[in-house]
């Protein structure tokens, strides 16, 4: 391995192809710098997330406000050999900003074509919506008068939407160098952060602790003991109940031939909580030759409850709707009432006073006696 190694080395250097040093320790702080204080955009390359500046915003704060804009930084040119120095150390890379139009867009949502007969039928119904919505302008600019004209125009003035951003899509740039202009520039260097140090160090501790588990005291090494053994029973004990609820099912499936299912602990290989795997207990389901007759039964009911419910819905909001009403229509039925009950009162004084007519005429009926008629 290492004469094949040398012969590389002695190839390259025959063919002239020059050694890339390692980055000194200031480009890395360089790089630091630009990734906290050059604002960057998130976008995707290459079906990869990836952030990008631009090149003349990283030169410009690089010579106003870094701690390096007197000592290395004191030119944009220096500046910008600099950062291909870094770019040839593959910090980041070049990259070029190309804008997406609309029809990309809706290709990259995937409302791709279905064929030209649907294409045709969008097509033709976007054209009538079209027209329909002209025609509606149309109508309502005849509406308008020249005052609501003027107030549309301050309206306008004031209520000026901002233009959108176009959106952008990166591809590699054939030429890798640094020029100080507006092209992308994408991070391939990613800072590791502290915490990844911290955790790292934490794994590497326990790693060490395990391996001087004999030098553990008694108490914590008898306790780690329980702790494992609860643990590997506590998984014993539910692989037990998975074969117990499958030797279950198949039993009485085959003794019932199908007609009967029978499940302990349904949702126990369910995608849910650690409590609701244990619940409920059992499950059992009916496939016999009634079931079909049971599943339309049970589908009337449900409808009739929905259909009750309905009514149920409509009355509350019929005398929600009353309770609603103004004054004015309430006392609308009150009058009708009234004079309901003033028609009723002429009705019962006409009856009552033919009725005392037809009493007096009782009281003084002419009575002839035979006697007097004989005198």
């Amino acid at each position: 391995m290492a004469e094949r190694r040398k012969n590389k080395k002695r190839k390259e250097n025959r063919l002239g192809t020059p050694e890339i040093d390692k980055p000194s320790k200031e480009a890395y702080a360089v790089a630091k710098w630009i990734r906290e204080n050059v604002p960057s955009k998130k976008t995707k390359f290459m079906s990869h997330n990836v952030e990008y500046f631009t090149g003349s915003r990283a030169v410009g704060a690089l010579l106003e406000n870094s701690p390096w804009k007197e000592t290395l930084f004191e030119t944009r040119e220096q500046v910008v050999e600099y950062l291909d120095y870094m770019l040839a150390h593959k910090f980041f890379h070049r990259a070029k900003k190309i804008v997406v139009t609309e029809e990309e867009l809706i290709k990259l949502r995937g409302m791709k074509k279905k064929g030209k007969d649907c294409c045709h039928k969008e097509d033709k119904k976007i054209i009538e919506e079209k027209k329909d919505k002209e025609k509606e302008k149309e109508r309502e600019k005849d509406k308008e008068s020249t005052e609501n004209e003027a107030k549309e125009k301050e309206d306008d003035n004031k209520d000026k939407e901002p233009k959108k951003k176009p959106k952008v899509r990166l591809e590699m740039h054939m030429e890798q160098y640094f020029s100080d202009c507006n092209d992308a520039y994408v991070w391939i260097y990613e800072p590791i952060p502290i915490y990844y140090w911290f955790f790292g160090a934490l794994v590497v501790l326990g790693a060490i602790g395990v391996c001087l588990f004999p030098l553990w005291p008694l108490t914590i090494r008898h306790g780690v003991y329980y702790l494992s053994v609860a643990a590997a029973g506590f998984f014993v004990f539910i692989l037990a109940l998975a074969l117990i609820r499958v030797v279950v099912f198949c039993l009485i499936w085959v003794i019932t031939i199908g007609r009967h299912h029978f499940w302990l602990f349904p949702n126990l290989a369910e995608d849910v909580g650690f409590f609701a795997s244990f619940w409920p207990l059992y499950q059992y389901d009916y496939y016999g030759p009634g079931y079909e007759n049971e599943k339309k039964n049970k589908k009337k009911k449900r409808r009739k409850d929905k259909d009750s419910d309905c009514e149920d819905t409509c009355l509350i909001q019929g005398d929600e709707d009353k309770s609603q009403l103004p004054e004015e229509d309430k006392k609308e039925p009150e009058e009708d009432k009234q004079v309901e009950a003033t028609n009723d009162g002429e009705i019962s004084g006409e009856e009552g006073s033919e009725s005392e007519k037809s009493n007096i005429d009782k009281d003084f009926e002419m009575i002839q006696h035979p006697e007097l008629e004989d005198k």
